[in-house]
């Protein structure tokens, strides 16, 4: 899916369905019901024309005629509900993609910053080190430069470089034992059929936009 640029609005270049629902969520909800409204609206609608359907067995003519009549007005509204329905589940993927398209170009965004913030730094480190170089020559012993509007001050300390920790003595090393479930044979194991006591197989269903 192509990159998509942050844009003022959503509305500004969403198709015109997709827009009403953008820039007036609170009009279109009131004009033809949410998501999860239509979705239940068509589950009500479908049980209806069930039951209305083992009306027209009715022996009396009058049941029937109505039960007819009825059921055509609920397959009319189930027509319309599974237009709308449609309609704002593609209004609702168009918004998925375009925020995961947001998310990857901030992503993007994020990461060129990081790469200009590491060089600034890098910068920064090689001209302190270039300026601590050039005092230092002038005046070796000192440790601390007072200027104008900034102070430069040093302080030592100490710290353990090992050149091969192989050289080591065991009583110098610190060791570290880490474990970690070994999922492949674990599902290789579930899926054979054997009980494993603090896992489970979960199946899952995944789904995609396209």
């Amino acid at each position: 899916m192509p990159v998509l640029t942050p844009t003022p609005t959503a509305a500004a270049t969403a198709p015109a369905h997709v827009a009403a629902d953008v820039a007036g969520p609170a009009c279109s909800l009131q004009r033809t019901g949410s998501l999860w409204q239509l979705g239940i609206e068509a589950q009500e609608l479908t049980t209806a024309i069930g039951q209305l359907a083992e009306q027209l067995e009715s022996d009396d003519d009058d049941s029937r005629s109505q039960a007819l009549a009825e059921l055509e007005a609920a397959l009319l509204a189930e027509e319309g509900n599974k237009a709308t329905l449609a309609a704002k589940a593609d209004a609702t993927c168009w918004v998925i993609e375009h925020l995961r398209g947001q998310a990857a170009y901030r992503q993007q965004q994020a990461k060129r910053l990081t790469d200009l913030a590491r060089s600034d730094a890098s910068r920064a480190e090689a001209l302190e080190d270039s300026l601590v170089l050039v005092l230092t020559r002038l005046q070796p012993q000192a440790t601390r430069f007072s200027f104008p509007n900034h102070e430069l001050t040093s302080r030592r300390s100490q710290s353990v470089e090992i050149d091969d920790e192989l050289d080591l003595a065991p009583e110098w090393l610190t060791v570290k034992t880490t474990s970690q479930p070994d999922k492949s044979a674990i599902k290789e194991a579930l899926k054979a059929g054997q009980q494993i006591t603090g896992a489970q197989l979960i199946s899952r269903r995944s789904w995609r936009i396209h």
